[in-house]
């Protein structure tokens, strides 16, 4: 009687996670974590050079640090702190070290396919405030395509040209 009553309570438990599982989406599943960004720099602040149809930002900036997670159902969490203008040339003196964008906005771009044609989808969240000093915190859910193949995550400008991307 025991063995059986251990077996129930083993089977309701692993119901219960499959319907939490189900319920949720399966957005507890990382798809990416970070914890570093790359600032847009050189040739990348040069419009011929977007990556995946993004633009870089028209000037050098530098990041002190970034982390975040993108989650399968399209919760994306990123934090960013002191994602500023570079302090040199070709920077205006006033503008170094400083972030002149009062907003900044999440971009992931998934590689997918449609109709058997491959495709790059670029889904932009909704712009967040950022201080002067470069610092912002980006929580929302983007509507992922399936697949979302090779995630980049970028933080950019409410225009939609980048400052800085996944990667180091």
């Amino acid at each position: 009687m025991k063995k059986l009553l251990v077996a129930i309570a083993a089977a309701v438990l692993v119901v219960g996670v499959g319907v939490t599982a189900a319920v949720s989406g399966g957005d507890s599943r990382n798809i990416m974590k970070f914890r570093v960004m790359a600032p847009v720099t050189e040739p990348y602040t040069d419009p011929a050079n977007p990556i995946r149809g993004v633009p870089g930002g028209g000037l050098p900036w530098i990041i002190d640090s970034a982390h975040g997670r993108l989650r399968s159902g399209g919760r994306l969490a990123v934090e960013v702190d002191g994602l500023v203008l570079a302090k040199r040339d070709p920077v205006p003196p006033e503008l170094r070290g400083k972030n002149p964008s009062p907003t900044f906005e999440a971009i992931v771009s998934c590689l997918s396919a449609k109709n058997g044609i491959a495709k790059t989808v670029n889904i932009a969240t909704d712009p967040v405030p950022a201080t002067m000093k470069g610092d912002a915190e980006i929580n929302a859910v983007v509507d992922l395509p399936s697949p979302c193949l090779a995630p980049i995550v970028f933080v950019a400008s409410g225009g939609g040209s980048w400052f800085a991307v996944t990667g180091a």
